[in-house]
């Protein structure tokens, strides 16, 4: 069965609201000039993937700097099918507080962890893994951390104060169909083309 990202109408991706992959993954549907397209988000990329309806309409949207993408797509190859990938700048990403200059505790999703103890420097802070840069703003707007990695978006949407703007990072953004195989079929058929 080949893999067919005309017949994709509907994203999955991770969120909450402010997310660069929901900014990407409208951008798709954008260049794509899908009309009447979707973009539903999630609490993990791995929650959006036991979400998605196999029925080839829907895709997910993931990044390639996600240090688990290599473990989504191979144990999901049967229903998995990398359709397209793209750059796009993300938004500006910001180490942000709800107000101390040096925060002690702070979120990050694990891609742009590395940032944290280039924007503390020479301080030192505890770092804690979440699912998402907009769950990292939550987190420090309610008082979990003292600090955050998070899109400028985020930061701004919960009144957080940008100690450290980053700016954009050109960012290789994937999209993935999903697409059942039929297990008498065996694999999808290569799409055409396709290098052999």
């Amino acid at each position: 069965m080949h893999a067919r990202p005309d017949e994709v109408r509907h994203l999955h991706t991770l969120g909450p609201h402010g997310t660069n992959l929901e900014a990407a993954s409208h951008e798709w549907l954008r260049r794509r000039g899908v009309t009447g397209g979707s973009v539903t988000l999630h609490a993990s990329i791995e929650e959006a993937l036991e979400a998605v309806p196999d029925d080839g309409r829907h895709a997910l949207t993931a990044c390639a700097v996600y240090p688990a993408l290599h473990t989504l797509v191979f144990s999901n190859l049967h229903r998995l099918h990398m359709i397209d990938s793209f750059v796009m700048p993300t938004h500006n990403m910001v180490l942000a507080s709800r107000g101390t200059e040096t925060p002690a505790v702070v979120a990050s999703h694990p891609a742009p962890r590395g940032l944290v103890p280039g924007a503390l420097a020479p301080a030192s802070a505890e770092v804690r893994e979440v699912l998402s840069n907009a769950q990292a703003a939550i987190d420090c707007a309610e008082g979990r951390v003292d600090g955050c990695i998070t899109t400028i978006v985020a930061a701004e949407r919960h009144g957080l104060r940008v100690l450290r703007d980053f700016g954009p990072v050109p960012m290789v953004f994937t999209v993935h169909q999903v697409r059942a195989v039929d297990p008498a079929a065996g694999a999808a058929a290569p799409l055409a083309g396709a290098a052999r």
